[in-house]
């Protein structure tokens, strides 16, 4: 539906681990990680991890082999699969990193479904090592944000993407963790936001319902992400063609403490 802008989160929203333990554990790295996680900022630490691993002799094939192993829900690629399809623009906004996000998507054959991945910058330099960086500079200045890490506020990217919407569009936002509260409270009525039950970012709305615009559909697997993502798309489908877009049997799963029935025009980045 060319009227919907579907975000994902990545770690445990995609795939269904944190990519960067998911590496470190792998690669058997988790207690150096363990001892030096309370010393440095999340970013510098992989980044630390990384320039260890590089030094033991840890090749970038070898990263790249445990990221194609990263645990996904088998219906997780089907459910992209059928959004880009039915003609939504995908996107992602992750604190993981550009390299095991485009990785694992082209592993998948999903890469070319996105239209823009943002998270924090990452290369391989010309030693081979894998660099990481953060999305934002903090040592400069501060994103200004009291809810999110210091890297990265999702929330200044939901806005970006919001300032450059154009026509009549409206965003499903999924995620899971604390990170995706403020981007969830940016979003305007007509927009969807899809927490991921039991995990910090549905506790957090949860607390108060009412902080957030947007209707609010929890899901809580792969099987379920698809079947209420496919639902929206349905529903706004139906709200703007009068038709939809494929028959559904099932109602979705809402806390929605409101009942948006025309969701609002909403800007587009391009």
């Amino acid at each position: 539906m060319a009227g919907i802008v579907v975000v994902f989160d990545f770690d445990k929203t995609i795939i269904d681990r944190d990519s960067d333990n998911w590496v470190v554990d792998g690669l058997g790295f988790t207690d150096l990680f363990n001892q030096l996680l309370p010393t440095m900022p999340w970013n510098t630490l992989m980044d630390t991890m990384t320039k260890e691993m590089h030094a033991q002799g840890t090749t970038i094939d070898d990263i790249v082999e445990v990221l194609k192993r990263s645990p996904i829900h088998p219906r997780i690629v089907p459910a992209i699969k059928s959004a880009h399809a039915l003609g939504c623009e995908l996107r992602i906004v992750s604190d993981a990193n550009m390299f095991f996000i485009e990785t694992i998507l082209e592993h998948l054959g999903v890469k070319g479904c996105f239209s823009e991945l943002n998270s924090n910058p990452s290369f391989v330099d010309e030693e081979g090592r894998l660099r990481i960086f953060p999305y934002h500079d903090f040592t400069k200045t501060s994103h200004g944000c009291n809810l999110c890490p210091p890297n990265m506020c999702k929330g200044v990217i939901i806005e970006r993407i919001q300032a450059g919407l154009e026509g009549e569009k409206k965003i499903i936002y999924l995620g899971d963790g604390s990170g995706d509260y403020c981007p969830s409270l940016r979003l305007g009525e007509g927009d969807y936001v899809m927490p991921r039950k039991n995990f910090p970012v549905w506790e957090l709305i949860c607390r108060n319902p009412m902080l957030i615009k947007a209707d609010i559909h929890e899901w809580s697997d792969g099987e379920d992400l698809e079947r209420v993502l496919l639902d929206i798309i349905n529903m706004v489908s139906v709200e703007h063609n009068s038709a939809p877009l494929f028959s559904v049997d099932c109602k979705l799963q809402t806390i929605s403490t409101s009942n948006h029935a025309l969701p609002h025009a909403l800007p587009v980045p391009q």
